[in-house]
């Protein structure tokens, strides 16, 4: 008891009965002191057991929180850390008061109380606004130093020592709280949810000190109840890490799939800006794209949501100098309110776009909560950029291949057209001067036989045998080139008597299976459609050794489609392989591609050869 008699003689009495081991307890006066000195010798190991024991699980806290800002590198988790750090101390120092008696350490365990309040609502604060520290913010720390020692070695009333600290206390434990519980309704979360109520609950339960821990009505329960509480927080620490990863992997999963489903730049642009806007709390997308020749200032080339008008506009002010950082660090940027955001808009992303190990754009997302991937590393949204940065890539690859596929379907066309021209040129050729002289020449010698011997005449009468053969060749020839029944009568009538003279020549069985009325078509598509069938009936005759062949013809959906099946074993090689013996497949192909249309080559196990040929209803231009 020498200790205890020092005291009383120094000091005098004091205002607070005890409380000292309890955690967020605040502790004042000499008398104070003495009689916790002499209830400790009494019951000591009751308090100093459960105090271990909360000492080690805020140590672990530490562990965690700084794992995690090592891991994540987000400035919350440091500030975490140091919290916890603090209330470690603060524990260590009551523990070492029990052990001692000596009231320095009473004093200690007062001030790192307040300041570990602090330290979780700065935390908190951080975690939800993206708050940086300014010197402005220096008195406040000042409170748990002053109010301590005043608490502690000058006041001897009970309530006014006590109350100023337990409200200081409870106050910022529930803002702390409220923080969070802010933040929840903005973005979701169990994790948070959990954060804010366990807060809040902890706040409102230092409010009973006065009235049951001070009286020792709680000893030793108190410090389970508030290891229950650091418990919580942990665990929501661990859930909101949880949340925010699943929600940020769930977004870039989604918008990977978005990318890589989307092949025309516009279509990408638009899944690229519309996906962020899915997470909570961001209302707006933009993508800021640099100057190709790197002349000039780079500027929005599309905006969503709120940031709609920022399509076409160069930024300024802040967003300017994040989007430089973001460019030149290729690292992404997370800036709090500034009046270059526009109104509505208190925090912005800025994610570099990588094409390679270029940074060629920035991805902006803005919103009314902290960054929208907040526990996500650095170089997860650096993956990210250049995932986009590739999507936007293949896009333009894409577009610049579907254009030249345009020139070369455009080139093809023409030469069809071309190849059409040359095959009239000739059959207006045969026909009116070819056939015409063949004619003159039969007439000429008809007159010749007249007059001539019955030997001449016999004679001749073989050269007339070899004019009409010739006459008649040529007929057929401009008949394969251009057929006059699809200028004159249109395609169903062509494609009737195609079929007809392919039975009767070839000594096939032919079934034809189309409607009266065909759809309109152009005369390119018409013309198409024509020698795909041509082309399809002479590899059945050169190839197949068919016995029966079935030709469908009709309208399905956007399409007019044209189908010939036969009996026979097909082509002795493969038709998509190409060469020599399948030019007439591979002009089809690309007669019809020309057109916008398919072909098709099935060679079922069972025996038999089908081509199928589809041509669009509006391809080749006006229809006839």
């Amino acid at each position: 008891m020498e200790v205890a008699s020092q005291a009383e003689q120094s000091h005098g009495t004091a205002g607070l009965r005890r409380s000292g081991l309890r955690p967020f307890a605040p502790v004042s006066g000499r008398r104070l002191f003495v009689e916790m000195w002499e209830d400790f010798r009494t019951d000591g190991m009751a308090e100093l057991a459960p105090a271990i024991l909360q000492a080690t699980i805020t140590v672990l806290l530490v562990v965690l929180c700084w794992y995690l800002y090592r891991r994540y590198r987000k400035p919350y988790f440091a500030w975490w850390a140091v919290a916890w750090s603090v209330f470690t101390l603060r524990i260590g120092a009551i523990i070492t008061f029990l052990s001692t008696g000596q009231s320095q350490w009473l004093y200690w365990h007062q001030v790192m109380t307040g300041l570990t309040a602090l330290a979780l609502l700065w935390a908190a604060l951080v975690f939800s606004r993206q708050l940086t520290w300014r010197w402005r913010y220096v008195p406040i720390l000042f409170f748990p130093v002053v109010w301590s020692y005043v608490a502690v070695y000058q006041l001897d009333n009970f309530l006014l020592a006590a109350g100023p600290a337990v409200l200081f206390l409870s106050g910022a434990t529930f803002w702390t709280g409220w923080v969070f519980w802010r933040q929840q309704r903005l973005v979701g979360g169990a994790g948070v949810g959990l954060l804010a109520w366990g807060l809040m609950l902890w706040g409102i339960n230092h409010l009973n000190y006065p009235f049951l821990r001070a009286r020792g009505v709680l000893n030793p329960w108190s410090y389970y109840l508030d290891i229950l509480f650091e418990l919580a927080i942990g665990a929501g620490i661990m859930i909101a890490v949880h949340d925010d990863l699943r929600r940020g992997l769930f977004a870039l999963a989604t918008l990977s799939g978005d990318l890589q489903s989307g092949r025309d730049t516009d279509d990408v642009l638009d899944r690229l800006l519309g996906r962020p806007l899915t997470l909570p709390a961001v209302n707006g997308t933009a993508l800021f794209m640099k100057p190709e020749a790197g002349n000039g200032r780079g500027k929005f080339i599309r905006g969503r949501g709120a940031c709609h008008d920022w399509e076409g506009q160069t930024p300024e002010g802040e967003v300017s100098s994040a989007i430089e950082r973001a460019m030149r660090d290729g690292r992404p940027q997370v800036t709090s309110s500034h009046s270059s955001l526009g109104t509505g808009h208190e925090f912005a992303a800025f994610l570099p776009v990588l094409r390679g190990a270029e940074v060629t754009g920035v991805l902006v997302l803005v919103g009314s909560a902290r960054d929208p991937f907040t526990a996500l590393d650095e170089g997860f949204l650096a993956a990210l950029g250049q995932q986009v940065g590739a999507a936007l890539e293949n896009a333009a690859l894409y577009h610049s291949l579907q254009q030249r596929n345009q020139q070369l379907a455009q080139l093809s066309s023409r030469m069809v057209e071309q190849h059409e021209e040359e095959r009239s040129r000739l059959r207006r050729e045969l026909h009116d001067e070819t056939a015409q002289v063949f004619s003159a020449v039969r007439m000429e010698l008809g007159v010749i036989r007249q007059q001539a011997t019955p030997q001449v005449a016999q004679r001749l009468d073989h050269v007339l045998a070899l004019t009409d053969t010739g006459i008649r060749s040529i007929r057929n020839v401009t008949h394969r080139l251009r057929p006059s029944l699809l200028d004159d009568l249109g395609l169903a009538p062509a494609l009737r008597s195609l079929t007809s003279e392919f039975g009767e020549r070839a000594g096939v069985s032919v079934d034809l299976d189309m409607p009266q009325q065909l759809p309109p078509l152009s005369k390119n598509a018409e013309l198409a459609l024509f020698r795909a069938m041509q082309e399809a009936l002479s590899n059945v005759l050169r190839h197949a050794q068919a016995t029966r062949v079935h030709i469908t013809v009709r309208e399905e959906a956007t399409v007019l489609s044209l189908a010939v099946r036969d009996d026979g074993h097909g082509p002795a090689t493969d038709p998509s392989a190409g060469g020599m013996e399948h030019m007439g497949l591979t002009g089809m192909q690309e007669r019809i591609g020309a057109l916008g249309g398919t072909v098709a080559l099935e060679a079922p196990a069972e025996g038999g050869f089908t081509v199928r040929v589809a041509v669009p209803l509006t391809a080749g231009g006006e229809t006839t």
